[in-house]
């Protein structure tokens, strides 16, 4: 199978609502009444890179059902009680002019395992790098752009239940904002189990994103745990793992979670 590529663009902020001097968050779950953004913040965005992407999910049941999907990985400081993210890479699997994006996020704090992706204390503090707080109206306002009026939105990301969510969910609360309600998530390392058992374990062994990898023999593009290299991967399996498992916009639907599910994970961790 052909692996997808990624087309970058220069960077720049894309024409959403967040180029104007201010923005009312009270529609984004913020606990608080209002904020704004000022010019000044606005400089932290352009370190976004924005990047078109080809379709991954074509003409089939999704679009005809108004269901966006949208790839995601997170890289982090470390595990969930003490860390904090540090890379964010969204994609939407529907393609098209910016229909991907990746940043670093300033985690406010030391990165003790640059060894494992390559992301240092000296590439996130620096004053061009967005904080959480400033980063998450950009990515509600990303999700909501790409979203069709009375759809579904997905994020599909691997780990999701056990990872990726707890982390945003952690992250939203400690900056005073509530994911979206509407969001919903998408674990693809439970599609792996159900692949695995449908294929076996001795022709699926591991059920890593790696390991889905090699399953479905997908050239890796770019670094190993990075988020843009995860997401293009889980990108090109997740295709692959929803026409094996014969899965449609229901099947889909069934196995996805809100981002509410693992609010008792983060109050016991």
């Amino acid at each position: 199978m052909r692996t997808c590529s990624m087309y970058f663009s220069n960077l720049q902020v894309p024409k959403l609502e967040l180029q104007s001097p201010s923005l009312g968050l009270t529609s984004l779950g913020r606990r608080s009444t209002i904020t704004t953004i000022s010019q000044p913040l606005l400089k932290c965005y352009r370190s976004i890179q924005y990047s078109d992407a080809p379709a991954k999910i074509l003409d089939n049941e999704f679009l005809k059902h108004f269901v966006k999907v949208f790839g995601l990985d997170l890289e982090t400081t470390g595990l969930f009680s003490e860390g904090r993210i540090v890379e964010i890479v969204v994609r939407d699997l529907h393609g098209g002019k910016n229909s991907c994006f990746q940043t670093l996020v300033n985690p406010e704090q030391h990165v003790p395992n640059s060894h494992i992706h390559g992301i240092t204390t000296d590439m996130v503090t620096h004053s061009g790098v967005p904080r959480m707080v400033e980063f998450i109206p950009i990515l509600v306002e990303y999700i909501k752009s790409g979203q069709v009026l009375g759809g579904h939105v997905i994020l599909a990301t691997h780990n999701a239940r056990c990872f990726d969510v707890p982390f945003l969910v952690k992250e939203f609360s400690c900056c005073s904002f509530d994911v979206p309600p509407d969001w919903l998530f998408l674990d693809t390392l439970a599609l792996a189990r159900e692949l695995r058992k449908l294929h076996g374990s001795k022709a699926l062994p591991k059920i890593s994103l790696q390991g889905l990898r090699e399953f479905c023999r997908i050239p890796l593009e770019g670094p190993n745990h990075r988020a843009m290299s995860d997401v293009n991967v889980l990108s090109s399996i997740l295709p692959n793992m929803t026409f094996d498992l014969k899965l449609g916009v229901d099947d889909f639907l069934q196995r996805t979670f809100k981002a509410s599910a693992c609010y008792i994970t983060q109050t016991r961790t």
